[in-house]
């Protein structure tokens, strides 16, 4: 249990580190920025949009050092996009149906970008 407490802290604060904030900065694109460069039409996130602004920058920094391809990290962000429509602007049930299926896009974001970022490595 504590070791499962750790991983979710340091995914966590991984998270929180070098991620600017949704109108992007300091050379990073913006949310809009993100989905314009695969020529989706851009999602108003509501709430979720600092973690999924997180999520999606996380994936575009794997695909600029060539961890994922383009057209895999478009796919990324359209999947997200589709289920926040299904599922994410709902209530109850579906909510949680929408934090479930975020949190492992988010994991896997973060292990891609984890690859190839080295602040983002342990040890």
């Amino acid at each position: 249990m504590r070791g499962l407490l750790m991983i979710g802290a340091a995914a966590v604060l991984a998270g929180c580190v070098g991620t600017p904030s949704v109108n992007g900065g300091f050379g990073a694109p913006s949310l809009v920025a993100l989905q314009d460069m695969c020529g989706a039409q851009p999602v108003n996130y509501g709430d979720d949009a600092q973690p999924v602004y997180s999520t999606l920058f996380d994936a575009y920094v794997a695909s600029r050092h060539g961890r994922i391809s383009k057209p895999d990290f478009c796919a990324f962000q359209v999947s997200i996009a589709q289920r926040y429509a299904a599922l994410g602007a709902g209530g109850g049930e579906t909510r949680g149906q929408w934090a479930a299926f975020f949190n492992e896009q988010r994991a896997k974001a973060l292990s891609w970008r984890a690859a190839v970022d080295p602040t983002l490595r342990s040890g």
